[in-house]
């Protein structure tokens, strides 16, 4: 019949694992594609109430194989996506995709590397963290991809620029991020939702997720952000960062400094070929 080892070893564990289980279970895993099956035994083994629920719940909302295996590793089915007064996820995400996006996004960033001491003008702010751009991907986790700044979006003869953009692996989907020095504004959501249509329209691709955006602000009241997104169907969040650095980051940068200009000091007190 063509069928490999693999096959059949697959074969017997399904039969071993689903024969004398509750009909209701067999009937909701009899509908799945063969792979997520198996990664449902493979990621919960004798679970039957957690393979229940994600049988279900990825037949219900069409989730792909990455959006299932996502919501096992969060263990969605001990508890629901909660709501997240910085962020409408919970409402216009899939429940997994949704609950992926809040592990990957912080409600503050820590951007003391920048050096600021001083008030700073947004485009300056933008230009330091293009500069240090490695550092900003650290701060922010990983998955994510540059792709540029000040990225230009153009639609029936308008152009419209978007602070900074990257793609997210994991999420598969753009992550535009717009930056403000000023404490939240709710005139900022209309905005950014604007680049989001713009996004979606112009360059996310028919495999990928829909693209989500952060507002970066200085400061923000949770209660203004969430009524500000109320009646919003794209996924916008709203962070605050720190622009100073705390006194233990702070040590470890000094060190490591001191550490890399005594290299290049060593370095250049070295002779080259005896020269």
């Amino acid at each position: 019949m063509g069928m490999s080892e693999r096959n059949l070893w697959d074969m017997k564990r399904f039969y071993t694992r689903f024969h004398i289980s509750d009909s209701k279970l067999r009937q909701a895993v009899a509908v799945l594609p063969w792979w997520n099956i198996n990664k449902l035994i493979s990621m919960l083994g004798d679970d039957d109430e957690a393979i229940l629920y994600y049988s279900q719940q990825t037949i219900a909302k069409g989730w792909g194989r990455d959006l299932m295996v996502n919501a096992i590793k969060l263990e969605m089915h001990k508890s629901q996506t909660s709501s997240n007064g910085s962020n409408n996820f919970a409402l216009v995400l899939p429940d997994a995709q949704a609950a992926y996006a809040n592990e990957v996004f912080k409600d503050t960033y820590n951007m003391g590397f920048l050096g600021v001491t001083e008030p700073i003008l947004e485009l300056e702010l933008e230009k330091r963290l293009v500069e240090k751009i490695k550092q900003f991907l650290l701060e922010l986790g990983q998955g994510f991809t540059y792709i540029g700044n000040q990225h230009v979006l153009n639609y029936r003869g308008k152009e419209h620029k978007v602070d900074m953009l990257f793609f997210h692996r994991g999420l598969r989907s753009l992550v535009a991020i717009d930056l403000k020095i000023s404490e939240f504004q709710a005139e900022y959501v209309g905005k950014m939702n604007l680049y989001l249509s713009l996004l979606d329209k112009l360059e996310k691709r028919d495999d990928e997720n829909p693209s989500i955006g952060i507002i970066l602000c200085a400061e923000k009241d949770n209660v203004e952000v969430e009524l500000a997104l109320d009646g919003f169907t794209k996924p916008i969040g709203v962070a605050d960062y720190k622009l100073i650095i705390p006194k233990n980051e702070l040590k470890q940068l000094i060190n490591d400094e001191i550490k890399s200009f005594n290299q290049e000091v060593s370095d250049r007190l070295i002779p080259d070929n005896g020269k």
